[in-house]
């Protein structure tokens, strides 16, 4: 399904944020996030998936058993980065946004973008880790050049294991990126302002670098 864009046109900005939405989640529900980090001179673009989710199973089961829709989840998400970079916005000047089920997706885009050896403006993951069956070895390799990546969830989270995020950050941190790992005490599935400050700062910083 074609992309939710909205912003400022892709022809005019700067800069752009790929916001991904979660499992029962919406493209328009996303657009709060970056009117919250005050990014309303950015171009906004939000993936859609097919029945409000990107794929069926828990992020932790067997990456097999979330096929063949995982494989095209992760192409919604490339093509929207695609469509940002023909509009001659640099990765540099990309923040990857996802919350929960997005915040998994857009991770796991990340480390694949890895092996090309890009740098992202950032990634901001709000409640979500790397997608795969944690006990079967990942097989990361390249760089994100210094991208800052936010990992942020609370530790009273159901859906997403505090070890998973510490074990995304490190894979992250192993990739070149510079990680900001935030666990929050007694805080469920839930987004909170510091995650919204951490964004409105990477928001600033690519504004600042005009």
């Amino acid at each position: 399904m074609p992309p939710l864009v909205s912003g400022t046109p892709l022809t005019e900005a700067s800069y752009a944020l790929v916001l991904v939405h979660g499992r029962g989640g919406s493209a328009e529900g996303m657009l709060p996030i970056a009117k919250a980090a005050k990014a309303t001179d950015a171009a906004l673009v939000a993936p859609v998936a097919v029945g409000n989710s990107w794929y069926p199973k828990r992020f932790l089961d067997p990456r097999e058993q979330n096929e063949p829709w995982l494989s095209s989840a992760l192409a919604s998400v490339g093509a929207a980065v695609e469509q940002v970079r023909a509009a001659g916005i640099p990765s540099e000047r990309i923040i990857l946004v996802g919350f929960s089920q997005g915040a998994c997706l857009m991770l796991e885009y990340a480390t694949m973008a890895a092996k090309s050896d890009v740098r992202f403006g950032g990634v901001a993951a709000l409640a979500g880790g790397l997608i795969g069956d944690p006990l079967v070895a990942r097989d990361d390799r390249g760089s994100l050049g210094g991208t800052p990546v936010l990992l942020a969830c609370g530790n009273a989270d159901g859906h997403i294991p505090e070890a998973i995020v510490r074990s995304s950050a490190e894979v992250f941190r192993q990739l070149g990126a510079s990680v900001d790992l935030r666990i929050y005490p007694g805080i469920g599935h839930d987004i909170v302002g510091d995650e919204i400050d951490a964004l409105t700062e990477m928001v600033n910083t690519l504004r600042g670098a005009q």
